[in-house]
């Protein structure tokens, strides 16, 4: 396994299923593991992270999945209609495409609470708009590049909005304060 050095204290693993390698690291000694895309972030001593990454061998490489977060949904997003009109089909079927997916939380970013799911459809498959947003509000279900979110806060975005959510995503009072982690499955209703 290639350990990449990644700022003061970050160590860089490309690795396969960056979920199942950041939930089998036994992280006790470690100051956070951190799953991407393609790679996992350790942070800590490098002596400690390679301890982490020997440690693989006698774990099991997948964590017992939660029961799949449901999400109340509104589809009531402005880009609902030029999406179906993209996919060539009707926003009804959008709305059903969506409320039928069963979602991936692939990894956490931009935002806390901000996770990238994936699972959407191939036909609603869109790049980025064109024109980000100044303020998406928070609680808008977006589709992007292949990755579906519900944004936790307001914020800029560039994301197709099809719908609303009311679910707290982060909150600093929870423990843990993400509602979403990485490799829960999401539902919408």
């Amino acid at each position: 396994m290639n350990i990449t050095p990644f700022g003061e204290d970050g160590w860089l693993i490309a690795v396969d299923d960056p979920i199942a390698v950041a939930t089998a690291i036994d992280a006790r000694r470690l100051d956070d593991v951190v799953p991407g895309q393609s790679h996992v972030l350790l942070r800590g001593r490098r002596t400690e992270v390679e301890a982490a990454l020997a440690s693989l061998a006698d774990v099991p490489t997948r964590r017992q999945p939660r029961a799949p977060i449901v999400l109340a949904a509104v589809w009531d997003g402005p880009d609902l209609g030029g999406v179906a009109d993209s996919a060539g089909t009707s926003q009804a079927d959008v709305v059903e495409t969506m409320r039928g997916s069963t979602f991936t939380v692939a990894f956490c970013g931009f935002a806390p609470g901000f996770g990238y799911l994936t699972g959407v459809d191939e036909r609603l498959h869109l790049p980025r708009r064109e024109r980000p947003r100044a303020s998406v509000p928070a609680g808008a279900i977006a589709i992007a590049a292949g990755y579906c979110a519900v944004y936790p806060t307001s914020s800029p975005g560039g994301w197709h909005l099809l719908g609303t959510c009311d679910a707290t995503l982060f909150s600093p009072y929870r423990d843990p304060p993400s509602l979403l982690r990485p490799g829960d499955r999401v539902r919408f209703t």
